[in-house]
């Protein structure tokens, strides 16, 4: 009895502190102060192409180098649980924030992110784009 509260104890604690460190990284990561999102998904070519998934990854790092570019997230699929509204035919993920528009147009006419289109394009088949500002 004691061993199953004890690990009772140690999953419920586990998971306050996988709660509350999510609150806080959307507390800090500084929407208010970066309200502009540029969420991009990236389905490639070559879907079991481990190499072509590294090459377009660290293509989308690079992009991190633009001076405009205040946060950038790159995933790639995440195996959670399979529901209607998921989506999961992607391959890569890009999310950044910007400051403002401004920054967001600076960051589309920068010789990196031009390069990046010219080096990368090939891998994939079919891109999308979400741009958002915070409400």
């Amino acid at each position: 009895m004691k061993s199953t509260n004890r690990r009772k104890f140690i999953t419920t604690t586990a998971a306050l502190a996988a709660g509350t460190a999510a609150s806080a990284m959307s507390t800090n990561n500084a929407a208010g102060k970066y309200p502009v999102v540029h969420h991009v998904l990236f389905w490639l070519k070559n879907p079991n192409s481990k190499a072509d998934r590294d090459k377009l990854i660290a293509g989308v790092k690079s992009l991190g180098k633009i001076k405009t570019v205040r946060e950038l997230h790159v995933g790639v699929v995440a195996s959670t649980e399979k529901r209607d509204v998921v989506d999961n035919s992607w391959a890569v993920s890009e999310l950044m924030r910007f400051s403002d528009l401004a920054g967001q147009k600076a960051y589309q006419d920068d010789p990196i992110h031009l390069k990046f289109v010219e080096e990368c394009s090939p891998l994939w088949e079919k891109v999308i784009v979400y741009d958002a500002i915070e409400a």
